[in-house]
């Protein structure tokens, strides 16, 4: 399991672009940023090297969180998985990237995609002194329409991005990225109804393709969440001083809501239930909603079980859960 935080190397990197940058300038450019992505914009939007290290210290703490988060429940459900090669695909300043190198010491070789020379001449810069993203190759273009000629990865990773395409187009990107996994593809998007609503579409046409589920869902079935519910996940991170006067915060940390799928070429070795909302601890029992190789299912532990109460203390929201109760 890798942490939620930045890297140290990342870390650093960032801090030294933020030497003699204004931190008030950032927020205004953070901000306007954010309001053209609620309204349905793109990166776009990223224009400068001042707008593109604003939209990377406001955002990149959180996105590295859900792709950490993401990656994580794969390696659980896929403990074998030792991927040598990864394409991020819509790579933006390369955070997936970063978190992949942290889940995957077997990594050899990065190949990052964005149509956006900004953001991907900062996403150079930041890797320039890592130890192991050094050598990343970040091609230019349009994700959709440059992957034909892009090799095969072992692992494919979609982070934030294909809210930023029309429905056709994505289906045509989740169809391309599928061709170009040779192992595993990770999609992540907001946890939004709508961000659910587009990790439900890439999942059911993936799955007709021949993908396997390997998290969050314990099966292939359709989803078995009826509206007004949703699929989605929550990863706590702390936030910087830095963080924090950029995105006008007071409070130390951030959550970040976001939903995922990580498909697979081979089938799990295993199943695992998922927890599906923050377990309601009583002094009697623990109950939790859980999603299951047979559908949504209620877990209740009483604490008179104290083996089982014990380790249902430790069930977060998200968490896998590889005995159900």
């Amino acid at each position: 399991m890798i942490s939620p935080t930045l890297p140290a190397e990342l870390k650093a990197a960032l801090d030294g672009k933020l030497q003699g940058f204004s931190r008030s300038d950032a927020a205004q450019r953070s901000q306007r940023i954010s309001t053209t992505y609620r309204a349905g914009g793109t990166s776009g939007a990223i224009k400068s090297d001042a707008d593109a290290l604003a939209y990377a210290l406001a955002r990149m703490p959180a996105t590295y969180a859900a792709v950490a988060a993401s990656l994580n429940a794969l390696t659980e459900i896929a403990p074998d998985l030792a991927p040598e090669t990864l394409l991020d695909v819509g790579a933006g300043p390369g955070t997936a990237s970063w978190a992949a190198a942290e889940a995957f010491p077997s990594l050899q070789d990065f190949t990052l995609l964005d149509a956006n020379a900004t953001l991907s001449r900062l996403a150079l810069e930041l890797a320039h002194g890592s130890s192991r993203l050094a050598e990343c190759r970040y091609l230019p273009g349009d994700a959709g329409g440059n992957l034909a000629e892009v090799s095969q990865a072992d692992l494919v990773i979609a982070s934030y991005i294909i809210g930023e395409l029309n429905e056709a187009d994505q289906r045509k990107l989740a169809e391309a990225m599928w061709a170009r996994a040779r192992h595993a593809l990770v999609v992540i998007e907001p946890g939004t109804p709508a961000g659910y609503a587009r990790i439900l579409a890439v999942r059911q046409q993936l799955i007709a393709a021949g993908a396997f589920v390997a998290a969050p869902c314990p099966h292939e079935k359709p989803c078995p969440l009826i509206a007004p519910d949703w699929c989605h996940f929550s990863q706590r991170l702390p936030r910087s001083q830095a963080h924090r006067q950029i995105k006008g915060a007071e409070v130390p940390f951030e959550d970040e809501r976001f939903i995922y799928v990580a498909l697979t070429r081979t089938p799990p070795a295993s199943r695992a239930a998922r927890v599906l909302a923050p377990p309601d601890i009583g002094k009697a029992e623990i109950a939790a909603k859980l999603c299951t190789e047979a559908g949504v299912a209620p877990a209740k532990v009483p604490r008179r079980d104290k083996a089982a109460y014990a380790e249902a203390r430790r069930w977060r929201w998200g968490d896998a859960v590889m005995s159900e109760s």
